[in-house]
């Protein structure tokens, strides 16, 4: 796992100081060595932070160089079949002097040229490769998104990075808020791919590829410069190729996606380093751990959080998994002045805004394995792929109220509203009444996703001169994927997936210098999860059900089945408690104002809401509060980056 930066432009503009600035800023992510590259007559500079993980002696050095001297790359990343890629290259005459993948990757690129190499790469991977017989500049990015990777456009200077920190240091980066990605991010916990935060700056999205060569950048925009890359994976393909070839067979199913698990796990314990995983108790991690257990010599090193509010700690259940696979667990008692100790450092960490309160003990469960592993692997992408979150058992139900003409539910939905409003104005609860409105009012399944997902459902009313806050994913025509949950499966994996959970997991891990391998987000695990019928994923509101039997022929039922609680902390709380006096300081009503980047209003009436008990606020109040702490950080308060509205589409 690495760092990587770089820009391609007029040659004037490159500087190599600008660039060791930029790569001390990603340190984090590689602390074991720093390499550049420069070539100021075709306008190319590469830079690259390492953490050694497999070649540890300096022939895993990048950035690096084909046999051939023609290519030159920087990667980010794993290649977890380059053992299988190097015996095969081998076989056609390439010969190699480490044994680390980057070089396997090079060698494949040479022999077979990017596009199909990168088909034949399993893993994760964000990379910028130079291509100095074609002068062009190629980067791609992993199918399912694990590695980030930002462009930049200002004026005909390309800059790309691994995280939006190490940008600041290149003195042409000047970017300002974009309040379309802002109301964005306030909707829905996260900016989107290929959005950022900044109007200038995109991220190239998953399963992409996109080359450009230094005179093809003046007149054009990052957006323009964004519609020439090239996909080359596609989640939607595989969710209907899948959906075209099903595996009916409840047996073979099994028995198939085990044997795929075991390999996907297996090819992820490959390192150089010490190797562990991380232990949530809930069924995608158990499994993972069970299956690295069961090829491992000795006892996998597992690592947990233990919480001192009961609601949120599930750490007895993950150290009775432990003791039955005979791991060697490690627990660390976080409470919650340890977790609220983190919240200063998050817009550092998270040099993007990301709301998802669950960073909090991501983050501190990666310091904790990182005293003793380089290397973990985790349950992720389990709930996106196999179906557990209740969102999907809800889809199911609601379903079938979607079918009733419009017409009809509209107005029941209204008086629904009516009578919650005569209940709240009567001092009553009418929680499940505005639920039951909710259900019915929608126009279709995508829209009631929506809802589900929103904080602010009207962010861009927050915003001043934001236009809707609408992904294109969610108003595209619908997938026929042939039932609900299936649609907002692949919803998930187009948007929530890459745009949250695997952000939080790659700045959480990275910010302790710990490389996270999921081996439930290997691309041949997803496509054959995509051939499954949904009653081997949900069936009478219980998800994952095929993970559940796989993971029952290696655990005793009682220690996994029970409800699903999630990664979650007492916001709420916090916020009426010990993050008062900050929150108040961040959502100052002359502040907001003077900022000019948000409505104090509404604002301001949550908060007294939240404050008063009335109602919990705590989720929506807490995207605020990052995005504002994330602005006084990189900002100063906002003047600086304050623009008009955004246009990037």
């Amino acid at each position: 796992m690495c760092g990587i930066l770089g820009a391609l432009g007029p040659p004037a503009t490159l500087s190599e100081a600008e660039l060791r600035q930029g790569l001390e800023r990603l340190a984090h992510r590689g602390p074991d060595a720093e390499g550049v590259f420069l070539d100021r007559e075709a306008g190319v500079m590469l830079g690259h932070r390492r953490l050694a993980i497999l070649d540890l002696s300096t022939a895993g050095h990048q950035p690096m160089h084909s046999p051939s001297r023609r290519f030159v790359l920087v990667y980010n990343g794993e290649i977890y079949n380059f053992r299988e890629l190097r015996r095969e290259l081998e076989g056609l005459g390439h010969r190699f002097r480490g044994h680390c993948d980057t070089e396997v990757m090079l060698a494949a690129i040479e022999h077979w040229g990017v596009e199909a190499a990168v088909h034949r790469f399993l893993g994760m991977f964000a990379f910028a490769l130079w291509d100095r017989a074609e002068r062009r500049l190629w980067l791609g990015r992993d199918r399912l998104g694990k590695k980030p990777l930002y462009i930049a456009l200002f004026g005909a200077s390309l800059m790309f990075a691994s995280e939006l920190e190490a940008l600041h240091a290149f003195a042409a980066f000047r970017p300002t808020v974009d309040r379309d990605s802002l109301a964005l991010f306030l909707r829905y916990r996260y900016v989107p791919d290929p959005r950022s935060i900044y109007r200038e700056v995109v991220k190239l999205p998953p399963g992409h590829l996109l080359a450009v060569a230094p005179e093809e950048l003046a007149g054009t925009t990052v957006a323009g410069l964004l519609a020439r890359a090239v996909r080359y994976w596609s989640a939607r393909e595989v969710a209907l190729a899948g959906r075209r070839r099903p595996v009916t067979d409840a047996a073979e199913a099994r028995e198939r996606l085990d044997a795929l698990l075991e390999e996907a796990v297996a090819c992820r314990m490959i390192a150089d380093v010490p190797l562990g995983a991380l232990l949530s108790g809930g069924i995608d991690s158990s499994l993972v751990i069970a299956l690295m257990q069961a090829r491992s010599s000795r006892p996998v090193r597992s690592f947990t959080i233990a919480f001192d509010d009961p609601a949120y700690d599930e750490s007895a259940f993950a150290a009775a998994i432990a003791r039955h696979l005979g791991t060697e667990h490690r627990e660390l008692r976080v409470t919650a002045a340890d977790a609220l100790d983190l919240v200063p450092s998050l817009p550092v960490m998270f040099d993007e805004p990301l709301g998802d309160a669950s960073a909090i003990p991501t983050a501190l469960v990666c310091r904790l394995a990182r005293r003793e592993v380089t290397v973990a692997l985790s349950g992720d992408g389990g709930d996106e792929t196999f179906g557990g979150y209740n969102r999907y058992f809800r889809a199911l139900r609601e379903a079938r109220v979607l079918r009733i003409p419009r017409w009809l539910r509209t107005p029941a939905a209204r008086g629904l509203d009516l009578l919650t409003a005569l209940c709240g104005a009567a001092g009553l609860r009418a929680k499940g009444l505005a639920k039951r409105a909710d259900r019915i009012r929608h126009r279709d399944l995508a829209a009631l996703y929506r809802h589900r997902l929103s904080h602010w459902e009207r962010a861009e009313r927050l915003v001043p001169a934001a236009g809707p806050a609408e992904m294109p994913v969610f108003v595209s025509p619908a997938p026929p994927l042939g039932d609900p949950a299936h649609y907002m499966m692949w919803l998930d994996t187009e948007s929530y997936l890459p745009g949250d959970v695997l952000v939080k997991v790659d700045r959480a891990s990275m910010a302790a210098s710990l490389e996270i391998r999921s081996p439930l987000l290997d691309h041949r695990v997803v496509e054959f999860a995509w051939r499954l019928p949904a009653s081997l994923k949900i069936r009478d509101g219980v998800g994952k059900r095929i993970l559940r039997r796989l993971l029952g022929r290696r655990l005793p039922a009682e220690l996994f089945e029970r409800p699903k609680r999630g990664f979650n902390v007492p916001l709420a709380a916090w916020l009426r408690g010990p993050l008062r006096d900050w929150a108040e300081s961040l959502l100052d009503e002359r502040r907001l104002r003077e900022e000019g980047f948000l409505d104090p209003y509404p604002i301001r009436a949550c908060w007294k809401e939240h404050l008063a008990g009335r109602r919990n606020w705590g989720h929506a109040l807490w995207d605020v509060l990052v995005f504002q702490a994330w602005l006084e950080h990189w900002h100063g308060g906002g003047r600086a980056a304050s623009g008009g509205p955004g246009s990037l589409t």
